[in-house]
């Protein structure tokens, strides 16, 4: 069974157990894109940004940030991502108010990435998986970001308790930092690598692009990435794959550009700020106000 937000937009269920399944994430993804408009709003309290807010770099610090951040965002924005990184310096304490963060963020019924890039194998992906994407899971969101360096098939845990509890991953494919085409372009017999992760994707959520739906598997490719998508001959649109799309504002990409980078697929993508947001703080109403327009400028590039 799934719940119903104050904006009308379905939250996953909270019953026990991987195998309840709950209203699939791409459709709640959808929903949450027309209600607010297609934009991901980043929670990243690094140092310089607590700094920039007049805050202290520690724990009392990190916990005023994150949940003024709590307070603008919910039920305004379609997805928060919080980043855990910047929550697990601090450390235990530190994981304590980012598990804080999802859990009001849940309240509200606004979506969350986890934006933790785990990966690996086995049963220690079976546990990352069991962590932030089961019913139980201390530090669950709607979706996590994943890291597919070990191979796209190993990501399988994850995949699978995301589909059984109504959750999603983002899948590394084309990132926006410079390092990225080194491994992401590189050939192999069947094609380039970021060619077998977008096969991968399309190939668990082949059920949901049947129902015209986005599927439970999304995509990382950066706003910042020209004509990549083109070049690589990656067939996004088919691959069903929501399209998280980091690099708008300070990594150099606008809305205008989604479109060229994108083309057919860009009715999937949702692209993701932060620091052009964060730097209107700490007031709340600027925040909201700073995520506002950004929406507007989105849609209206889309």
């Amino acid at each position: 069974m799934t719940g119903q937000s104050a904006t009308g937009v379905a939250n996953p269920t909270t019953g026990t157990g991987a195998g309840t399944v709950a209203e699939p994430f791409g459709a709640r993804l959808a929903a949450a894109m027309d209600a607010h408009g297609p934009l991901c709003v980043g929670i990243d309290p690094h140092a310089a940004l607590l700094q920039a807010w007049g805050l202290p770099v520690d724990l009392s610090g990190l916990e005023r940030f994150a949940m003024t951040c709590v307070e603008a965002f919910a039920g305004r924005v379609a997805v928060v991502k919080p980043q855990s990184a910047f929550f697990e310096v601090f450390g235990s304490r530190g994981v304590a108010v980012l598990e804080r963060v999802l859990a009001d963020l849940r309240d509200a019924g606004t979506l969350t990435i986890l934006d933790a890039k785990r990966g690996d194998i086995g049963s220690t992906m079976a546990a990352y998986a069991q962590a932030f994407l089961s019913d139980e899971g201390p530090g669950r969101a709607d979706a996590l970001t994943v890291s597919p360096f070990l191979g796209y098939g190993s990501l399988r845990p994850a995949l699978d308790v995301a589909a059984a509890t109504g959750r999603g991953v983002f899948v590394l494919a084309l990132t926006s930092n410079p390092e990225g085409p080194q491994v992401q372009h590189a050939q192999t017999p069947q094609g380039s690598v970021a060619g077998a992760v977008v096969a991968g994707a399309a190939a668990d959520n082949a059920g949901a692009a049947a129902r015209g739906e986005m599927g439970h598997v999304g995509l990382v490719v950066g706003a910042t990435v020209g004509d990549a998508v083109t070049r690589l001959g990656l067939d996004l649109a088919s691959s069903a794959a929501p399209l998280l799309a980091p690099g708008l504002g300070a990594q150099g990409a606008g809305p205008g550009d989604l479109r060229a980078v994108f083309g057919d697929a860009v009715g999937n993508v949702l692209p993701n700020v932060s620091r052009s947001v964060l730097s209107a703080g700490p007031s709340v109403q600027a925040l909201a106000a700073a995520a506002a327009r950004d929406a507007d400028s989105v849609r209206a590039a889309l």
